[in-house]
């Protein structure tokens, strides 16, 4: 019998995921171009609504009141909101289930176990996983989740589709480019609301605009 085994708990590391999937992070400079590409602009409006998110997470920081569910409306959600990704096509899909199966191969013959697990939120067009957030509670590094966001990603069943992504822990934001053909990676920079010479949420939703135009299927 196979086992099942939740996706957290098998995939812990980075070095976990790579032998698992067969994953390895691209270090050609033109593979992951797009978050460089972004050359929207925002409006006025946009940019005092991002002013006021930041405001309001440091607000919510200082005072010691952030947690995970927390971040989740005072954040995530009018981020979604703003880019217009809570109304069709696309789709807002919290807490979603996913269970895959790991393909043959590993150590010793042994069976690989099927993983199974949630993620926090999911934006879906056309079925296609197109922007895949995972939300993580203050004080732990955006990193840490990359692993299982990975994870994550390679449960999307399209695979002819290159898959965005972005992780985020409401004070830092990174994209992820999964090409699962190639079984590579590649990440951005890491952009921080923790810059008081600007409010890098600006860069955030301009990339997440540019990222979700290219997402359409080939």
């Amino acid at each position: 019998m196979v086992q099942t085994v939740g996706i957290t708990k098998a995939i812990t590391n980075l070095e976990e995921v790579r032998e698992k999937f067969n994953l390895s992070q691209s270090n050609d400079p033109v593979f992951f171009t797009e978050w460089l590409e972004a050359q929207e602009s925002l409006s006025d409006s946009e940019k005092q609504s991002l002013d006021r998110l930041k405001n309001r997470y440091f607000s919510y920081v200082d005072k010691g009141k952030i947690a995970e569910g927390t971040i989740k409306i005072i954040m995530l959600s009018p981020l979604l909101e703003l880019m217009g990704l809570c109304d069709p096509p696309f789709e807002i899909q919290g807490e979603k289930f996913v269970k895959f199966e790991i393909l043959a191969g590993g150590r010793g013959g042994e069976e690989e176990p099927v993983l199974e697990g949630y993620i926090d939120a999911l934006v879906v067009r056309e079925q296609v996983w197109v922007v895949l957030i995972e939300s993580k509670r203050n004080g732990f590094s955006v990193r840490q989740a990359l692993p299982q966001t990975l994870a994550y990603m390679m449960a999307n069943q399209n695979s002819q589709n290159l898959i965005f992504g972005m992780i985020m822990n409401g004070e830092d934001y990174i994209f992820i480019k999964l090409d699962q053909q190639l079984g590579q990676y590649a990440l951005s920079k890491k952009f921080t609301l923790d810059n008081p010479q600007s409010n890098e949420l600006y860069e955030v939703v301009r990339i997440m605009n540019r990222l979700v135009s290219l997402s359409v299927p080939v």
